[in-house]
């Protein structure tokens, strides 16, 4: 095993911010072909959280990011850098990271969004502890916040059914007799980037022509090749960190992947040989919330107890990019 580092990143809070809207499996059948059964079959989702007008990313970012410091007993003016990811930005700038900001009141505080879509979270969380071990910060807000529903093609019914708004936020410390990270592995395929992604409308140069997507300012996706190459992605990824950590994968008490879908995560369990049981998973209740989904999984794992102190926790991530990461968090 590594040795025993004096210090090391710590999760000292965490928030969550949810819309209070339920979409249901039931509603989405009175807006295209489908039914719960084909969705529950296929994705493992019941329902979704739909933003409202006023729930932007930012707000929802900023809701999540109070209660993470508040649990964190530190207030904004604490902070020494905010980090956002997220795809679904209120602006191209001021960054989603200025915006929440500006509205917890952290003036001169750095900030700035990280872009790597569902991936997003892991690689805000390795770009701060490298802020922590170097010392350039104490404090810092990670919020992974997204507001879906604005970029989804809602006639399209392979990929309306999976995506959900929400925020996830950690402030995260290096503390003394804290192991923290024990191991991180990130990485990205930007030549399979057509299989998943997002266009911006105001960078298109000239007219669509056909065959084009219905929607071609919305989420397009190869459901079938992203399910292959994310199961593949993340269980290589994750036994690199594992390897990296010195850790086995009998010493990992709970697996927290990206909530894309129920079969996605089965897969990997059953592709790592971990135990089901010991695999947390929330994305019945809010779907595919990109850059949310872990620090909000996290944030619901830590309030029911299934986590304790010195538990080691794999964290592991795909999505758009192509972009992939893992980590191995000491709780």
């Amino acid at each position: 095993m590594p040795s025993r580092p004096d210090s090391g990143l710590k999760v000292v809070g965490t928030g969550v911010y949810l819309p209070a809207r339920v979409l249901t499996n039931a509603d989405l059948e009175k807006l295209v072909d489908t039914s719960d059964e084909w969705i529950m079959t296929r994705t493992g989702i019941k329902e979704r959280r739909i933003a409202s007008e006023q729930e932007t990313s930012t707000f929802m970012g900023v809701a999540a990011a109070k209660q993470a410091l508040a649990n964190a007993k530190l207030k904004a003016t604490d902070l020494d850098l905010i980090l956002t990811a997220t795809v679904t930005p209120d602006s191209m700038f001021p960054s989603s990271a200025c915006r929440i900001s500006a509205e917890l009141g952290a003036t001169g505080c750095p900030a700035f969004d990280l872009q790597a879509a569902c991936s997003g979270f892991l690689y805000g969380l390795i770009v701060a502890d490298q802020f922590l071990k170097t010392g350039a910060a104490k404090n810092i807000l990670l919020v992974g916040t997204e507001r879906l529903s604005s970029v989804v093609d809602w006639r399209d019914r392979n990929t309306c059914v999976l995506f959900g708004d929400g925020a996830g936020a950690v402030v995260v410390r290096r503390e003394p007799d804290s192991r923290g990270l024990l191991a991180t592995d990130w990485g990205a395929d930007g030549a399979s980037s057509e299989l998943l992604h997002l266009n911006n409308p105001m960078a298109r140069g000239k007219a669509i022509a056909p065959p084009a997507p219905a929607s071609p300012d919305c989420i397009v996706m190869a459901g079938k090749e992203i399910f292959k190459q994310a199961v593949t992605a993340m269980a290589d990824s994750a036994r690199r960190s594992m390897d990296k950590a010195g850790v086995r994968l009998e010493d990992i008490t709970c697996v927290i992947s990206h909530q894309a879908n129920i079969r996605i995560i089965d897969a990997l369990v059953e592709k790592l040989k971990f135990p089901r049981e010991r695999c947390f998973a929330n994305v019945h209740r809010y779907g595919n919330m990109s850059a949310a989904c872990i620090p909000v999984a996290l944030h619901e794992a830590a309030s029911e107890r299934k986590l304790q102190q010195s538990d080691k926790i794999l964290l592991v991530a795909f999505g758009g990019g192509l972009t992939w990461a893992s980590a191995i968090l000491e709780w």
